[in-house]
């Protein structure tokens, strides 16, 4: 493969999953990892991507704050966005990860919404920061880098001890037979832990992710209760992930 096929392959990877793992990229290319280490290199020089401890992430999923940095599938994401709203009440208890598509959940709460947001992604709390009828929480630990959320023993053990009405996380890879999946070990255990301490849970993912698997499980498709795409539900690409009771499409 041409060094720039290389190129495109390694940023519509990191588009759609926002970060990647040099191994992977290693494996998923066939090459060695010199040889995604320069192309990372090239890539980082010419300001597409950012270079992290063993891989690399999007622009705009490290600096969330800059208006010169694009968000991959931006319409696709506010529309998510916005069905995701719906499910908000007042007086609720939401717990919410962190990436682009959630970002823009935030960005998007309306200003009448009175709610308690417990939140481990601290440009989520930053995001809500300027809500006035919101109380944000933020669940703190160490700060994993290549995903940009609090992550370790103390987020898992405060997890415990709340039972939010509605956790919304992302997710990097979904399938029907590999459920909800992840790269990394660390962020796994934090949304396993998302998860289990809530009564609902809405998945919401651009469609382009569906169908994709990452080496780590988090959990299987039907312990979610919402799935939220761009699409509409009826949509011939989520008619497998479409549950008889759960999940719901929206």
């Amino acid at each position: 493969m041409l060094k720039e096929e290389r190129h495109k392959f390694i940023l519509k990877e990191i588009n759609l999953h926002n970060k990647v793992l040099s191994t992977d990229l290693r494996d998923q290319l066939i090459v060695s990892e010199d040889t995604i280490r320069r192309d990372l290199n090239e890539l980082a020089d010419q300001g597409l991507i950012v270079k992290v401890y063993g891989g690399a992430m999007g622009r705009t999923f490290h600096y969330p704050f800059n208006g010169e940095t694009q968000v991959y599938a931006l319409e696709a994401k506010q529309v998510i966005a916005d069905k995701t709203l719906r499910l908000f009440r007042n007086g609720m208890l939401i717990l919410m990860e962190g990436g682009t598509t959630i970002m823009e959940i935030a960005k998007r709460i309306p200003d009448d919404l009175e709610a308690t947001v417990f939140t481990v992604s601290p440009q989520v709390a930053l995001t809500l920061a300027y809500h006035e009828k919101l109380e944000v929480i933020v669940i703190g630990g160490r700060l994993a880098k290549n995903s940009n959320i609090h992550t370790g023993a103390s987020v898992i053990n405060e997890l415990s001890n709340i039972k939010p009405d509605l956790c919304v996380i992302g997710a990097n890879g979904i399938s029907v037979e590999d459920g909800i999946t992840d790269s990394d070990w660390e962020v796994v255990q934090v949304n396993k832990a998302m998860i289990r301490s809530a009564k609902k849970v809405a998945l919401v993912s651009i469609a382009e992710k569906f169908g994709t698997v990452r080496k780590l499980k988090i959990t299987d498709i039907e312990n979610i209760d919402y799935i939220i795409t761009e699409l509409t539900p009826g949509s011939p690409e989520l008619a497998a992930y479409d549950g008889k009771e759960k999940p719901v499409l929206l």
